[in-house]
């Protein structure tokens, strides 16, 4: 059974007004336990507007959320487990930071799923760990932490709820290239140790590339295709059509494919792309130490 289920699912913004537009159309997905999926698209695609659908914060004007098999707007019980389930983590999601300490802050969701206190520190720590603050800024004001710090901390927030499947939207935006390379990794180590399931907004297609498992590629509230990253990117001309494009190194390899160099396309990661270069280079008899 899939973890996340959609169905015909549609939603439209300010019915009946001027400026009613829809923001999804028809969109069908199904997410299976454990993997990691990447969501990219234009800005306007609809990204952010469907995993919100995704924990019950919007109602569909059209179409089904399943999750766990259940329909979450079933009743009022099933938006607040949805809720706990599925953890989501806007972007920049430090701004929504507001208790006196780091602590308190990620301790704010798991005191409002009425565990006890013993509990509630149990995942605080947890979560603190997952994400690399250590015990002195747990008592810090968040306000006192550094941007990608304060970053962690949110993300613990969401973390700490300890959700079946967690969504990022865009996660690493506006932080600096290390910045940005602490969290991708910190996102991966947790998928890799809880087996939890992942979606991630990313406009980085390298960042989707290396760790993704499917590619959803939304274009004007619609599903324009969800596939595996190498069938997803092997249609460079298709997604540059919507404004997209494919990781730098597949961007490589298609220049010197365009020069008349014999080298595969169908390549996403430095690692794989290192392999083919190497592998070229002795096919044309260069020694390599």
């Amino acid at each position: 059974m899939p973890i996340i289920k959609t169905e015909n699912l549609t939603y439209i913004y300010g019915i009946g007004t001027p400026f009613e537009k829809k923001a999804l159309d028809n969109v069908s997905i199904s997410v299976e336990k454990g993997e990691m999926i990447g969501i990219i698209g234009h800005t306007g695609s609809g990204k952010s507007t469907l995993v919100q659908h995704l924990n019950g914060l919007f109602k569909p004007t059209g179409g089904k959320v399943y999750v766990d098999g259940k329909d979450i707007w079933e009743n009022k019980k099933s938006v607040r487990e949805a809720r706990y389930k599925v953890g989501l983590c806007f972007q920049y999601p430090e701004y929504q930071l507001f208790e006196s300490t780091v602590y308190r802050d990620i301790a704010f969701g798991p005191k409002n799923m009425g565990l006890d206190d013993d509990e509630v520190d149990k995942r605080v720590r947890r979560a603190a760990e997952i994400v690399g603050l250590g015990e002195k800024r747990l008592e810090r004001s968040p306000f006192d932490l550094s941007g990608g710090m304060k970053r962690r901390a949110a993300i613990a927030g969401v973390i700490a709820l300890e959700p079946e499947v967690l969504i990022l939207d865009e996660p690493t935006a506006g932080l600096d290239p290390a910045g940005r390379q602490t969290i991708i990794d910190m996102i991966e180590n947790y998928r890799k140790d809880t087996g939890r399931t992942v979606i991630m907004i990313s406009h980085s297609m390298d960042d989707v590339a290396r760790f993704c498992d499917r590619v959803l590629v939304m274009n004007e509230g619609r599903v324009e295709c969800f596939d595996t990253v190498k069938n997803v990117f092997a249609d460079s001309k298709k997604l540059d059509s919507m404004g997209l494009g494919v990781p730098q190194v597949t961007q490589v390899l298609l220049k010197l494919k365009e020069r008349g160099m014999n080298v595969r396309t169908d390549i996403f990661t430095v690692e794989e792309a290192k392999n083919e270069l190497v592998r070229l280079l002795k096919g044309r008899g260069m020694q390599l130490d």
